[in-house]
């Protein structure tokens, strides 16, 4: 099994590269924790996906840690990999979106994998419900981690999450991408469609993108592309491919089965930077504990 991170993105909120912003105590990158609770769980490959302008400092920070642990490739999400008829705006800068980035690494993911946003914490205990789901599997089930959505706020503003519902079984009925915010003992959710609102229990599931998937999804990904290109043929400036889209399609189809699990992790990650300094004592707390070494790569 293989570990996509998604490290493409551009940081606006955070004002800058927020992947290469020390968290632990020696300095230690989110990704880094994140790679090493995949090797923990047997992970055998990481790939990233970053800018190719980014390569380099990627290559002498993140790479230079985590290289000697795990194989590693880079693949670049460039914009002009998009289906022949597309005609790019010159004043496109912004990546195509999460399910576009993914279908970037087809040439590089051989197996079963997950995949994950560079700039979250998302804490073992999902790796390892991650890594059981792979090993036990059957079929074509793809599928989403879910947290607690209580344990995945910031003191600092809503935040953007896909609120999850499932059956009895397990089964993924519906994600509504919505922005979220602790509203008494409740949380209120605005859903990005413009839907009307409405609240769930603090402890109702959330995806935070840690996504579970095999290769058939690339052919469903370039399939789908397609088709999103021409419907957005005159909003080629702003549209996005996203992966909680695909997702969604791939169950209503019946392409694959999608099941929503559950992790008692605690999400971290710095959707704004006021978020930092909790960040960083939160990661120092769990070094504190003896979940991580102090110096994570020793």
């Amino acid at each position: 099994m293989e570990l996509l991170i998604m490290a493409a993105g551009m940081g606006s909120r955070f004002g800058g590269l927020k992947q290469i912003a020390p968290m632990g105590p020696n300095d230690e990158f989110i990704i880094d924790y994140s790679v090493f609770d995949a090797i923990r769980e047997g992970f055998s490959k990481i790939v990233f996906i970053i800018k190719e302008e980014n390569y380099d400092i990627f290559k002498e920070t993140i790479g230079a840690r985590v290289e000697p642990h795990i194989p590693v490739e880079y693949v670049f999400q460039k914009l002009e990999n998009v289906p022949d008829f597309v005609e790019i705006p010159k004043d496109r800068v912004k990546p195509w979106g999460t399910a576009h980035a993914i279908y970037c690494a087809k040439d590089a993911i051989t197996e079963p994998f997950v995949v994950i946003n560079a700039d979250d914490f998302y804490g073992r205990d999902a790796f390892k419900v991650a890594a059981d789901f792979i090993k036990n599997r059957e079929g074509r089930e793809f599928a989403t981690v879910g947290y607690e959505a209580i344990k995945t706020m910031t003191e600092n503003g809503a935040v953007k999450r896909g609120v999850l519902e499932a059956d009895a079984e397990g089964n993924l009925q519906t994600i509504v991408e919505s922005s979220i915010i602790e509203d008494g003992d409740m949380i209120n959710c605005e859903p990005l469609s413009g839907d009307p609102s409405f609240k769930i229990e603090k402890e109702a599931l959330v995806s935070m993108n840690m996504l579970i998937f095999d290769p058939s999804l690339f052919d469903y990904i370039e399939e789908k592309m397609d088709i999103f290109f021409k419907e957005n043929k005159d909003n080629l400036e702003k549209c996005e491919f996203l992966i909680p889209d695909i997702l969604g399609e791939a169950k209503d189809e019946g392409f694959a089965k999608v099941k929503v699990l559950h992790t008692k992790a605690v999400w971290y990650g710095v959707t704004y930077k006021e978020d930092t300094p909790f960040v960083r004592e939160s990661i120092k707390k769990l070094v504190d504990k003896g979940d991580y070494p102090n110096n994570l790569w020793g």
